[in-house]
């Protein structure tokens, strides 16, 4: 029987539980795409909660049950705000407001747990998100993918326009694609 998923806001009591699930995520999924190193150094940083989102109530969570307990299997929101990628601890953070008519609404930090991916969970949020932020009066999208991302994104109708090298703490770069669909 195939799992029943559950979408809903995020609130600031699954801020701990949320950074858990997005270091197993990274450290599960995006090795083949990065190696150890970048991974370990974007996580908090590049790679993390944004807790603005949160506030915003645009950060969705989707939890299943399994085995008798509610499990928080994927996570992923969108911004009307000018940051367009990264946790709290980001550098270079600008939290104004965007213009809903004339700039895109930003789609952020997508992350499903390791051993629920293929299930549909990454849409199941972005179906979300882009409604929400139509609802919002934004006609266009904005994302800075992960490489181990990009297919899903390519899938739902995401162009993407350019790599971007992020500088990591530790010299190296952390390669995000940024990807838009109207």
């Amino acid at each position: 029987m195939p799992a029943i998923f559950h979408l809903r806001q995020a609130q600031p009591a699954d801020i701990s539980a949320l950074e858990q699930l997005i270091a197993s995520s990274v450290r599960g999924l995006m090795p083949q795409s990065y190696a150890s190193s970048q991974l370990e150094a974007a996580l908090g940083t590049w790679l993390g909660v944004d807790s603005q989102l949160v506030q915003d109530g645009t950060y969705f969570i989707v939890e299943t049950e399994h085995a008798g307990r509610v499990l928080m299997v994927g996570c992923g929101g969108w911004s009307k705000r000018k940051t367009p990628y990264g946790s709290d601890n980001r550098p270079g953070r600008e939290d104004t407001l965007l213009d809903a008519a004339n700039e895109a609404a930003r789609i952020r930090a997508f992350f499903v747990h390791p051993e629920w991916t293929r299930q549909g969970i990454g849409t199941l949020i972005l179906n979300a998100c882009e409604r929400a932020a139509r609802e919002a009066g934004f006609l266009s999208f904005e994302l800075g993918a992960t490489l181990s991302g990009v297919p899903l994104y390519k899938k739902r109708g995401y162009i993407a326009r350019e790599s971007i090298n992020l500088p990591l703490a530790n010299g190296e770069n952390f390669v995000i694609v940024r990807m838009t669909k109207e």
